[in-house]
Order: structure tokens, then sequence, then C-alpha cells
């Protein structure tokens, strides 16, 4: 069934459930980023396979949002299909619920999928649309009933997360959610999102694609904690582990019922927006409500030392099979056939050689040349482009590895670039060192260092449609709250311990795309009158290409700062390696 016919065949059920709109987001039960297959449904129905977006279906017009991202992918996905791409963030295109606004009529019935439909985005749905009145039918899932040999959820088996690698136990963790419960005056925290409630039990699995998570729901109480999960992916072991620890596992779907019988008066602490409809109204008016952001978020977003130096160690082995994948390639482009999937698949099996490696920590970016301007752009066995020894080659990756969760952006020269390209990346690369070597006052947020990573580009007239930085988690997902560096403001202050990625760029359409993302962690600085600064400790250990830049574009602190990082690199990259990727190292990192 083609795009244009499951649009029809939507329609066709809203028909004959009187539904004058359906709203597919991007989402599943847990509001997660990435999703099982099993939940790509926006996906399945628009064709549109970015991670980010959501789909409105009327009986006269479809319409996909998405981020600047993926502009460039979503008008090559949608092409052919009758559904038109509005543009988030864009001048002349309005948000979806404006455009609800402006296009129902007073009364209108509204179809959302209520699990994969968070109760804070109903209610600010339903707070924006108030004047019209609408109506939500949301216990149904419309796109389930039209979706041919749907993919079926996972039953892979979780896993314990030894303390060696987590640096806390359940038990710590369980202690200081009842510490917040105590001070918050609440009975019961509720958590939805699975990075949350894989950080607190220290249980990994493999329910999403390169996120190692478990599908679940936890409700903690002040002397319980129930972790509702399918128990066929426990074993004994696991189960035995978490029950010391003061954990009762019950199946899935019994969260509707446990939540259903909550006694009057008692007090449940939730994130709106982490909760999906469906659970949400499962719990009974008499139960009080406090709204807040899952402490667990903050927790597990500082990192504790030893998940800390765990992840140096992940980084280091990490730069090892960067490294190797670069001196292949550098060797071999020009000589052997190689293509953008085929060199994803050489650095998937570098990685594979490093100790400890579990799987990518999400699909891997392998962009040559003009592709290289869709920031999430995924070659496929339908259309890729072959590697030739000219132009810019664009690579976005990570690994999973018990030791923590990398992710590296490097683009290199395959051999002669234009003088725009090597301008526009000496401008990136001046961008990522303004931020990666700066001094920050204590509270400071992402939001307000953002523009250090611009301002060089800003100066060309240039910018980038994403955020500069995201939170990674350990052995968990790639983006991860609540801190990130962005032009949107977000008021979480970076605090010692966060880690955050720093991935500046330039994306031209038709043309070519650069970026430079290094992983950094938030250390201690100085101590002065005015008071406590931060600043970043590098992670990332791989060469930026020299053949890149246009030295005359760099000043002395600039060059001293890529210097020194280079030392740093072939210091502790060259241990691992043959003689002859150790000579081809040093030439790459050489003095500037």
């Amino acid at each position: 069934m083609k795009v244009n016919e499951r649009i029809k065949a939507l329609r066709e059920l809203m028909m004959e459930r009187s539904i004058d709109v359906y709203i597919e987001p991007t989402s599943d039960p847990h509001q997660s980023e990435y999703v099982a297959d099993y939940y790509k449904g926006r996906a399945y129905l628009t064709g549109f396979t970015g991670s980010a977006g959501i789909a409105v279906v009327t009986m006269n017009e479809a319409i996909l949002w998405t981020d600047g991202r993926y502009f460039i992918q979503a008008e090559n996905e949608l092409s052919g299909s009758e559904i038109q791409l509005y543009k988030m963030n864009t001048k002349g295109y309005p948000a979806y619920d404006q455009w609800l606004m402006d296009n129902i009529t007073k009364g209108a019935r509204i179809g959302i999928n209520g699990l994969i439909f968070s109760q804070g985005n109903y209610e600010i749905l339903n707070e924006k649309l108030k004047k019209k009145s609408p109506v939500f039918h949301y216990h149904e899932d419309l796109v389930d009933i039209i979706w041919e040999n749907r993919p079926a959820l996972s039953k892979n088996p979780a896993f314990i997360l030894d303390e060696k690698y987590s640096g806390k136990s359940t038990t710590e963790k369980l202690e200081e959610i009842r510490e917040y419960l105590n001070k918050e005056e609440g009975d019961y925290l509720l958590i939805g999102s699975l990075d949350d409630i894989a950080w607190t039990f220290n249980i990994r699995g493999g329910d999403v694609t390169n996120n190692p998570v478990v599908i679940s729901y936890t409700l903690i109480g002040k002397k319980d904690a129930k972790l509702f999960v399918d128990l066929d992916k426990l074993s004994v072991e696991v189960k035995a582990v978490l029950s010391t620890q003061g954990v009762e596992c019950l199946p899935y779907e019994d969260v509707f019922k446990v939540l259903g019988d909550l006694e009057e008066g008692v007090s449940v602490i939730l994130q709106k927006d982490r909760v999906n409809r469906l659970v949400y109204s499962s719990i009974p008016e008499t139960v009080s409500i406090i709204s807040q952001d899952n402490i667990t978020t903050k927790l597990k977003g500082i990192k504790n030392t030893v998940e800390i130096q765990n992840q140096r160690i992940a980084y280091l082995k990490d730069g090892v099979a960067l490294t190797k994948f670069f001196y292949w390639l550098d060797k071999n482009i020009g000589k052997l056939e190689i293509d953008e999937i085929s060199a994803g698949e050489k650095l998937l099996k570098f990685r594979k050689e490093q100790e400890g490696f579990i799987e990518p920590s999400f699909g891997t970016i392998s962009a040559y040349g003009s592709n290289g301007a869709m920031m999430h752009y995924s070659a496929s066995l339908d259309k890729f482009s072959k590697l030739e020894d000219k132009g810019l080659y664009l690579i976005d990756s990570g690994g999973q590895y018990y030791n923590g969760t990398t992710d590296t952006t490097r683009t290199v020269a395959l051999g002669e670039i234009t003088d725009e390209e090597k301008e526009d990346f000496t401008l990136v690369l001046k961008g990522h060192i303004n931020l990666i070597s700066a001094r920050f006052l204590m509270g400071t947020s992402g939001h307000a260092l953002d523009v250090l990573a611009r301002y060089p580009l800003w100066m060309k007239g240039v910018d980038y449609k994403s955020g500069t930085g995201h939170g990674i988690g350990y052995l968990l997902n790639v983006h991860e709250g609540p801190h990130r560096i962005a032009t949107a403001v977000n008021s979480v202050a970076l605090e010692e311990g966060m880690i955050v990625s720093i991935e500046p760029g330039v994306y031209k359409e038709n043309k070519h795309g650069i970026r430079i993302e290094n992983v950094v962690v938030v250390q201690e600085d100085i101590k002065t009158d005015s008071g406590e600064f931060l600043s970043f400790e590098n992670l990332t250990l791989c060469h930026i290409d020299l053949n890149c830049i246009d030295p005359s574009m760099l000043n002395q602190h600039e060059k001293d700062w890529l210097n020194d990082y280079h030392r740093e690199v072939y210091n502790k990259i060259s241990p691992f390696l043959t003689e002859e990727e150790k000579e081809w190292l040093k030439e790459k990192t050489k003095e500037i």
C-alpha cells in the first residue's frame, strides 16, 4: 500500500467514526525520541523516515511538520505523494496546533492514539483549541488498522548493568528518589520514559534499535518499587537481582490496573510530557497529581566519577576504531570501490574489534558530497552515493559500549576540495574551538553559550538549523536531557559531570555538508571573586582533517588549541596502532 493509498484508507476509517482530523506524531507509549519499528506509524503513513515529525490528516489535506534537520530529506521522501511539507520554526509555516486552530470547525472531532500522545501535549492542544471546543477520540489506533505487516514488538532479553559500569546501585538510586518524594510530599513517582527507567534499575535491553532500553513503566513509592515489563524478557538472574534491591516485577499491562487501584487522597508525581494520555487517564480523579519533570532525568544527566572514567575509556576505544577507519579510507579511496554504505560498514567492523562494544549508538550518517547537506541523511540500498577521490565526506556515528555511549562526527577531504568548502570547514572549526575552549560562570545554561559556536559563521551570514549540542546517556540514548546547547531557550544550567556534544556545522543544499563534533564533560575550572567558573574536558579522540583547513583564517589561540588537541590524540591513540598507522596519524596531527 503506497502513501496516498494509506491516506485514503485512513480517511475511510475517519469517516466511519465521524473523525474530522487525525494526528499521528512520532512517538511511542513512552514518548521516546527514537522508537521501536512497531511504533513507526508516522513513517508508515507518510513515507518520511526521519526521527522527528507530526502528521495531520483531514478529509481534504495531509500535512507533515518536521524540523530543520530534515527539510531536504522530507522534500525528497514526500515527493510524489499528496502530503505537504510544513517547516517547523520557519516563517510562512504555522505550527501544527496553530494550523488546526485556523482550519478546524467548532466542535470538530480529533482522533489521536492515546497510547502515543503524551498527556502534556494533549493538554496543550486542548487549551490551544478550546475556542473550537474539540472532541477528542483517543482510545483507538487507526494507523494500526491500515498497517499491513506491522513489525512485532521486541522480545530481546534485558540485562543488569554491573555497578563497576553504573557507579551506583539501584538501592542507592531508589534512596535518592525517596528523599525527593519526601521533600516534594509525594507518595509515588510514576515514570514512563525508558531511559529514566533503565538508569534507575541499572537494566539495559534491546527493545529499540541502538537504544539499549527495555519497554516498561515504573511506579516508585516510599517503601516499594514496581517495574511493569514483559516478564519474558527477564531471566531468573535478572529478577533475583532486582528483587534483592526491593523491585517487584509485574506484567507490562498491569500498570493500568495498579494505577486505577490507587487509594483516594494519595499523590503521584509525574512528568506529563513523558506519560501518555491513556496511562494518565487511568489514574482516579481522587488521586492528587503533582506535575514535575522527572527527577531521574537530572540525576542521570550528571554522571558520577565511575561513569566519567568509563566514558574516557569508551572514547579511547572509539578513537582507535575511527583512526583505523580513516587510515583505511585514505589508503583505499580511488583504488577500491567504496560507497556510503560500505564505508559505514567498514567503520562498524573496526568498532566491533573493540572490547566491550555492543552496537551502534544510532544509525550512522555516512554522507558524500551534497548528501552531507542533509543533517540526518541515511544512505539506503535504494539510494546511496559512491565515494570518489575528491570532495568532502561526512560521517557521524557512535557506539554503545559497556563503558558508555559515544558520538563523533568528522568531515574529511577525499581529494581536492573547493575554496568555498575549505572556508566553510574553517568557519565551523573556529566556532567549534570558540565553544569547546570556553570558560563560563557556574549557573550558565547551554542556551547562553550557543552563540559562541555560531559567531564565526554568523559573521559570514551563515547559520545551521539545528542545536549545537545535546546531552548523551551512559549506555543509553545518544540524545539525553535535561541540558543542551541551542538557540532554543533552555534554563537548565550546565553542571559538573554533565556530558554534552559540541557540533556546529554548515549545510548547503546541492553543495556540501560540514560538521565537526566532539563530546565533552563539564568540569570545575577556577574560583575568583566573581564566582565559580566551569569549562569543558574533551573526551573525543579523533584528528581533525588539516587538508580541509585554511590556516590563514585561524588566530594563534585557535592554532594552539588545534595543535594541543592533535598532540593529545596522537599520544593516546598511537599505542594501539600499527607502525604504518602511527606514521600516518603523525602526519595527520602535525602542527599547523
